[in-house]
């Protein structure tokens, strides 16, 4: 099994069983560059995907908090090169792994090195925000020569033909966005929402994770059904900040 049909297995199996899998985001050395594989290990434990964001001066899709938490990761030295020197030392989790990262860092490391390297380090795919669809196809391309997803997002304003595009070339997962701006603010989720993500997970052969704004129990328990899994990120990083245990954190958003 590839790493993309692993990642989509995984996310799939955890929906079957009544709860949507959890996507946990992460900014890769915040708050601590020392402490990054033991904060990865306690959120994977917890998690059924780990979402590890790779730090970039003008993260244009991104709220304050993870904003902040760029710039302070960046400050430490932390880098595409150094996540994926750290992922090949460290014991890595069961649960797959995923880097959002922004275009510019991956241009610089080259594709086709950093398809063998992500695939050595145990990564599963990548989600780039400023990556447009059709531009796409180079990186594709080098990633799926090594079984590699390249996450495909989609919003609310995607029209109909244009999300039939994309859900047909997906693999690993699409990554539905809730709203329209940046991540960090917190969803209601209406009834609106929910017919979206209806259509997404109609249009998609693979399974459909809903994330921006995704912060509480509530949320996550409104969502259920309509999408196989939930990305939850700027509520993560701040109980982080905060020096909070993210296992428990994070285990306090399932069902009791």
């Amino acid at each position: 099994m590839t790493p993309a049909k692993r990642l989509a297995e995984v996310i799939r199996q955890a929906g079957a069983k009544g709860e949507p899998a959890l996507v946990a985001f992460m900014t890769a050395g915040f708050p601590s560059a020392s402490k990054f594989t033991e904060h990865l290990t306690a959120v994977a434990s917890a998690a059924d995907v780990v979402e590890i964001g790779v730090p970039f001066t003008d993260p244009m899709a991104d709220g304050m908090t993870i904003q902040r938490s760029s710039q302070a990761a960046l400050k430490q030295g932390v880098s595409l090169q150094w996540i994926l020197q750290e992922l090949n030392a460290m014991q890595r989790p069961a649960a797959p792994l995923v880097l959002m990262s922004y275009l510019n860092p991956l241009l610089q490391y080259g594709y086709e090195r950093l398809a063998n390297d992500a695939l050595k380090a145990g990564v599963c795919g990548f989600i780039v925000p400023d990556l447009p669809f059709d531009e796409g196809t180079e990186f594709r391309v080098a990633l799926s020569v090594k079984g590699l997803s390249l996450i495909q997002m989609v919003t609310p304003v995607t029209t109909s033909e244009r999300l039939a595009q994309i859900c047909s070339a997906s693999d690993g997962f699409v990554y539905a966005v809730t709203m329209t701006g940046t991540t960090g603010k917190s969803v209601a989720v209406p009834d609106t929402v929910l017919d979206y993500l209806d259509r997404v997970t109609a249009a998609s052969p693979v399974p459909v994770c809903a994330g921006f704004g995704i912060r509480s129990r509530d949320q996550v328990e409104k969502l259920k059904g309509h999408v196989a899994g939930v990305v939850v990120g700027s509520a993560l990083v701040e109980a982080l900040e905060r020096g909070e245990d993210p296992t428990a954190w994070l285990r306090q958003l399932k069902r009791p």
